[in-house]
């Protein structure tokens, strides 16, 4: 069976056909970089890292594009508070981003394109706007000197969304015109006011100013992939109306469909609801990884469909690293003597998981293969299927750690103690059994199970793993 994806614009799987052979372009709307990234963007980056680990093992070279916002209300906000430049801020926010998604394994993207680095693109493509009538400046009110798009104008506004402009005309409030010819028509060029910092302006033709949103993504998706691509993905949050701004602006400047292919990855609730820090359950990628590691929060997610609501929970998080703890077990039980550079796709496991990829990216499935690989290497003690979960691990970007390792430390740890202290404890344990000291040797035990260290005793001696 071939690649078949949902589509969201066709609202239905399709066949996946790239518009060149054996090369997809993608491109993934990014982070607006002001702060630390959440548990939400984390959701985002994983689904896509999935999609286009996928991509590559199924033979096709990935250009993989996903921006930086580094231009955008926020980001002044931010700046003017830290007394900043906003440069120094968003360099700050990235570096940050990359450390926090390297540690959950999501790898770099072809192209990491700034927004701001795109500014003369944007100009251009609002320019080509203007010219076939379908954007203009705004006269007066706090926005004068605004470039519009004129909605109306542009006939397939709403094919994305299913949002007829009656819908969407019947949930305006008069209170958004301030210039507008029409309450739909959104922004592409907002001109500057006096109060904003200088490195937020940029000269244009059309006045100073700065980009608007939706603007920016069009310039850089078309500029670094062309003016139709293969797949534009995002989060279902901006499905409407950034993306369909997007093509709106695209298409009505060069007349041709900017993605063959549109994907959304589900929304994330935290216990159930909608993530915020006025409900207290706001979490960023930081602080979940003081309380479980990388690993455990990428299988997590890669548990879950990518176009499915995901639910985040500590009890859901257990779970995930519990499962992981098993796979590694296998591992760590007969580990894989020779692990080659390709899979054999032929044979029954991993075929089964090409099935289960090859189906919209279905992870669920896919990771059940895994357990059931798992469970045959433990009745057969076969090797080269040790090898085999180890290669489907990696396409997923999990398994490809020290197995002792992980169920030692990075199965969430011992708390308190590092390798050499747990060694020196049961060492001391050892020392008290020798001397028939039962109670002591059973203290110790107990002690260190307190810390979420587990021993295992055996002939050759007594090892250990995290809880």
């Amino acid at each position: 069976m071939s690649l078949r994806v949902y589509n969201t614009l066709s609202r239905q799987l399709e066949e996946f056909s790239p518009i060149e052979q054996g090369h997809v372009r993608m491109y993934v709307c990014g982070m607006t970089i002001y702060d630390l990234c959440h548990v939400g963007h984390a959701r985002m980056m994983m689904a896509f890292d999935t999609v286009q680990r996928w991509l590559k093992a199924s033979g096709y070279r990935v250009s993989y594009v996903r921006n930086i916002t580094d231009i955008e209300d926020k980001i002044i906000k931010r700046a003017v508070e830290r007394k900043v430049t906003l440069r120094s801020l968003t360099d700050e926010m990235i570096s940050a981003m990359h450390q926090d998604l390297g540690a959950l394994g999501v790898e770099r993207p072809t192209h990491e394109p700034r927004a701001t680095e795109y500014v003369p693109q944007m100009t251009a493509l609002i320019r080509q706007l203007v010219d076939k009538g379908l954007a203009y400046q705004a006269k007066d009110g706090s926005s004068a000197g605004d470039m519009n798009y004129a909605v109306r104008k542009f006939p397939g506004y709403g094919k994305l969304s299913g949002k007829s402009i009656d819908q969407l005309r019947a949930g305006e409030r008069v209170a958004v015109l301030d210039g507008k010819e029409d309450p739909l028509d959104f922004v592409l060029w907002k001109a500057s006011k006096p109060e904003e910092p200088a490195d937020a302006k940029y000269p244009s033709e059309f006045g100073p100013g700065r980009p608007g949103w939706h603007i920016e993504c069009s310039a850089m998706s078309c500029a670094v992939l062309g003016e139709t691509f293969d797949i534009h993905g995002g989060g279902a949050d901006l499905q409407f109306p950034h993306h369909e701004n997007e093509i709106a602006q695209s298409e009505g400047a060069n007349g041709k469909p900017l993605a063959n292919y549109w994907l959304h990855n589900g929304f994330l609730n935290v216990d159930g609801e909608k993530m915020s820090k006025s409900l207290n359950n706001f979490f960023t990628i930081r602080d979940v990884l003081k309380s479980y590691d990388g690993e455990t929060i990428r299988f997590y997610m890669v548990r879950v469909h990518y176009r499915r609501a995901f639910n985040f929970s500590d009890a859901g998080l257990d779970d995930a690293r519990a499962g992981l703890k098993r796979l590694y077990t296998t591992l760590e039980a007969l580990p894989p003597s020779e692990i080659g550079a390709e899979i054999d796709w032929s044979q029954p496991f991993a075929a089964r998981f090409k099935e289960a990829m090859d189906n919209d990216f279905s992870t669920p499935e896919a990771v059940a293969v895994l357990f059931d690989l798992a469970t045959e290497i433990n009745r057969s003690k076969d090797e080269s299927l040790s090898a085999l979960l180890k290669q489907l691990g990696k396409v997923l970007g999990i398994l490809q750690g020290d197995a002792q390792g992980y169920l030692r430390l990075g199965a969430g740890g011992a708390q308190g103690l590092d390798a050499t202290a747990i060694e020196s404890k049961i060492a001391d344990r050892a020392a008290a059994k020798a001397a028939k000291n039962f109670a002591k040797a059973d203290a110790i035990r107990q002690e260190l199970l307190a810390q979420g260290v587990v021993l295992k005793d055996s002939p050759t001696g007594t090892t250990w793993q995290a809880q």
